[in-house]
């Protein structure tokens, strides 16, 4: 193989690891309007506050693509909405919603109440709580 093939074909792989198939594929890309729209159809949302070049923000994606893994129970549930910080970070959205800063994760309840965020957490244990808050009050349980 010759030597720019093979850094090519290396270069596009790590890129790929960053964000996996799994992730890409399960969460929706925010768009103005959609969180009322999926809120007003009766759904529990889980926001991730994202930027392609945040470390914080990756270690976050690992660890949820990794509980989706565990529990596709989760994607059944929850719709998870990937909103991105350099296009939205200063976005009305962004603003009523105080968010403040990338790497936020806010979970809503169908009825416009905050289940719960978290701030620059990466732990698996904080991340799998908050999911688990909004996967009990989309099943009722909550």
């Amino acid at each position: 193989m010759k030597r720019r093939t093979f850094l090519a074909t290396a270069a596009g792989a790590a890129s790929a690891s960053l964000l996996p198939i799994a992730a890409r594929a399960s969460m929706v890309n925010y768009e103005p309007g959609l969180i009322n729209e999926r809120l007003d159809a009766g759904e529990t949302l889980f926001l991730d506050f994202f930027a392609d070049w945040c470390g914080t923000c990756q270690a976050q994606r690992r660890v949820i693509t990794a509980l989706w893994e565990e529990n596709p129970a989760y994607l059944e549930k929850i719709t998870f909405i990937d909103v991105d910080w350099d296009t939205y970070g200063r976005s009305e959205l962004s603003m009523s919603m105080n968010i403040p800063r990338r790497s936020t994760l806010v979970a809503l309840a169908p009825d416009r109440t905050e289940i719960g965020r978290l701030v620059a957490q990466t732990g698996r244990d904080d991340i799998k709580g908050l999911m688990d808050q909004a996967f009990a009050v989309a099943s009722g349980a909550a």
